[in-house]
């Protein structure tokens, strides 16, 4: 009795299968780094994207008007950035320029608080809890002068 091998050639087979696995491989991968690569513009994008003109508006607080306003040196443009858009622009007896913000902003706050005590087996508790809310309104009027820059500002908030 004879006994014979055949050896195949793993290079048709073999190949194949290496081939197919590298090709899913790198295909895998390039799909990876597309993904990667579009999250990353994405962030990017979204993170040099200009201020909308809501959010500068909100910014009208007494601190950011101290902060920002000084007669004689601040500019129209420099407001502008600032605090975005005058909800009014008028003129004047002396026809200057004149800005008046207004912005109007609600705080509401809840709270609860619980207490218990125990004597013994004897014991008790006791909770209570509520909703506070309330309004808040800031003017700023804004004068300018004929070089645009302001002149005198006025600011006031209320509570209510």
């Amino acid at each position: 009795m004879m006994l014979s091998f055949v050896f195949k050639s793993p290079s048709t087979q073999v190949l194949r299968a290496a081939r197919s696995r590298s090709l899913f491989t790198v295909w895998g991968t390039m799909k990876k780094l597309i993904a990667l690569s579009l999250m990353h513009l994405a962030l990017i994008t979204g993170c040099a994207a200009p201020q909308p003109l809501t959010e500068r508006n909100s910014q009208l607080t007494q601190g950011n008007v101290q902060m920002n306003l000084v007669a004689g040196e601040t500019t129209k443009a420099e407001v502008l950035e600032v605090f975005g858009a005058p909800n009014v622009t008028t003129r004047d007896g002396s026809g200057r320029e004149v800005w008046t913000y207004q912005r109007q902003g609600q705080v509401s706050q809840s709270s609860s608080r619980s207490g218990f005590w125990t004597v013994l087996l004897a014991g008790g508790g006791s909770s209570a809890s509520g909703f506070e809310s309330s309004s808040r309104m800031i003017t700023l009027i804004i004068k300018f002068d004929d070089n645009d820059v302001v002149t005198d500002f006025r600011s006031r908030a209320s509570n209510f």
